[in-house]
């Protein structure tokens, strides 16, 4: 290795750049802090073929940072359904359907069960070969940042002062940044996960799943020579080999999932190209190129800690669990809009040492329940593809019978993963030291279903101003005080604030304008879109609201 190192600043360094890396780095560069971003992989090296869905809360952290639009126009064709199929198999007969709009049709289509999303930007259906490099283009045009691809961290120091990273490119040359933060957004075998001592545990086998990526140019013709109607994603159910396949182009490319049996854990039982077969429902005159292949194993993992310091993990390598609805890769964006605005604060110096801690006593929590969500799913889904029988195949009224059976429960229990609301915008930080409550707590919530709630610690209800704009979009990038009575005097709270170097904005809400569920006269946004106080005047202590809102409350050191 070269005996020079080259040597780089930056006040933050983010490992890793997948999709939390590229939003963590993206949120801190346009809060104005200098990111370098280490990638192992050399630039343009695709990433696996996984992560196959975009949630709501995600594509509305990608419009606060001006991506939305771009990958929005990525991944399917406009026109290709964004549909859940259950059949016998890809080919086979269809037993029922879960209707989600295509991307042309997103924000018109009404009256089914993925629409009329409270927010400005619903959900999409997109492989993560095409969400990261639409991400990574983005990070590159914006100023305060930097990518190192074919760059891996080999180990770093940190002090009082610091942190010292160092690392290796392709050519061996030595590399080493000064930096004031380091984020491990490194994935499942987190290197930084490891080295500050953090720890997975949980529930270490939950699936076995053989992954493949195939091209069949003929799938798309057949299934449509057969009257079938193409989906995004199309479930086999039947006694014989369960699967899952993902339309990853929209024509040709397709993601395999074969689910192996309950009790089977050795992949090598299982013959690939036969479970393939089966689910797809094709003889073996059937052609496909085998494009890569992986095994894996569903696990309910979940870190003890996500700090030492000035290191923090983000993503995979905080929390590992069975891929239902899609909330492994959304759960890191929002551990990274989390932890971006907070670093920010404190690298600005308006916030203080104590508001760092709120991330993981934020964000662990939450972690830990969404973990539950998929694992609890994942034990049903997996009794109800055992529970399918022969006759979901055969002719006659008992099979009619069964199908429609079938049909209803496959339904019930999928429309909650594939419409999920209630993971978007229901969860809520219950024991924040940012937060300051007043009693009431945030309803609860499911995987489906959520309650709209201005609760200390709740995500802010959306609505469209009389101006046609979201509020989203009037929020400032730091606080945002929303004052619903304009003769309530909040001059007070806005001099304390500035004087204490807060960023403040003040967005008056005409009267009546606002949704029922705004019943204070005031509300502090903070800078992710979650409640932070609200109130019908200013509190009697405005040194503690301030201290708290900035981590500076004596009570930091008891969350």
């Amino acid at each position: 290795m070269n005996a020079n190192p080259i040597r780089l600043n930056a006040d933050v360094v983010v490992v890793g750049a997948g999709p939390v890396g590229l939003t963590l780095a993206m949120d801190l560069a346009s809060r104005g802090v200098e990111v370098i971003v280490l990638e192992a992989r050399p630039r343009g090296e695709p990433p696996n073929v996984k992560s196959n869905h975009v949630s709501a809360r995600s594509m509305e952290i990608f419009r606060r940072l001006g991506v939305a639009e771009k990958v929005r126009d990525a991944g399917l064709p406009a026109d290709y359904p964004n549909d859940v199929a259950y059949r016998t198999s890809f080919l086979g007969r269809e037993i029922t359907r879960i209707p989600i709009p295509c991307r042309a049709n997103r924000y018109t289509a009404t009256g089914g069960p993925d629409t009329d999303w409270p927010t400005p930007e619903p959900p999409h259906r997109i492989n993560q070969i095409y969400l990261e490099p639409v991400l990574f283009a983005h990070l590159e045009e914006m100023p305060n940042a930097r990518i190192l691809s074919a760059t891996a961290l080999t180990e770093f120091t940190q002090s009082d002062d610091g942190v010292l990273a160092r690392a290796a490119d392709a050519q061996g040359r030595a590399v080493q940044i000064a930096c004031s933060y380091l984020i491990g957004c490194d994935g499942g075998r987190s290197g930084v996960r490891k080295a500050i001592g953090a720890t997975l545990s949980g529930d270490v086998a939950l699936q076995h799943v053989q992954s493949s990526y195939i091209r069949a140019p003929s799938l798309l013709p057949m299934l449509r020579e057969k009257g079938g109607v193409p989906a995004w994603a199309s479930f086999s159910l039947n006694p014989q080999q369960s699967g899952n396949v993902y339309a990853i182009d929209g024509r040709e490319t397709w993601l395999v999932h074969v689910y192996l049996k309950p009790g089977v854990t050795d992949f090598e039982a299982v013959n690939r190209d036969q479970a393939i077969r089966t689910v797809l429902g094709v003889d073996e005159t059937f052609a496909y190129d085998l494009l890569s292949k992986e095994d894996w194993i569903g696990r309910r993992l979940i870190v003890d800690r996500m700090r030492r310091d000035r290191v923090f993990i983000c993503g995979d390598a905080c929390h590992l669990w069975v891929p239902y609805a899609g909330y492994g890769m959304n759960a890191g964006i929002a551990d990274a809009a989390n932890l971006a605005w907070l670093l920010a604060a404190r690298l600005a110096g308006w916030g203080a040492d104590g508001i760092l801690a709120a991330y993981e006593a934020e964000r662990l929590p939450i972690t830990e329940q969404v973990s539950h969500f998929a694992m609890n799913h994942a034990h049903e889904m997996t009794k109800a593809r055992g529970a399918v029988s022969s006759k979901i195949d055969t002719e006659g009224p008992e099979a009619d019978a069964y199908r429609a059976s079938v049909a209803k429960s496959t339904y019930d229990l999928n429309v909650q993963q594939y419409c999920c609301a209630g993971l978007n915008f229901g969860y809520y930080y219950e024991r924040s030291p940012l937060i300051v409550y007043d009693g009431e707590d945030a309803p609860p919530y499911s995987m489906g279903q959520f309650t709209a709630s201005t609760a200390p610690g709740a995500r802010v209800p959306h609505f469209t101003l009389v101006d046609g704009r979201s509020l989203y979009d009037a929020l400032g990038q730091g606080y945002t005080l929303l004052r619903f009575d304009p003769f309530v005097d909040v001059t007070a709270f806005m001099h304390s604030a500035n004087t204490s170097g807060i960023p403040v904005d003040m967005l008056d809400i005409i009267s009546g304008a606002a949704p029922v569920v705004y019943r204070h006269k005031l509300l502090l946004a903070r800078p992710d879109q979650h409640v932070a106080w609200r109130g019908d005047d200013l509190p009697a202590d405005l040194v503690e609201l301030v201290s708290t809102i900035r981590g500076a409350s004596s009570s930091i050191g008891n969350v």
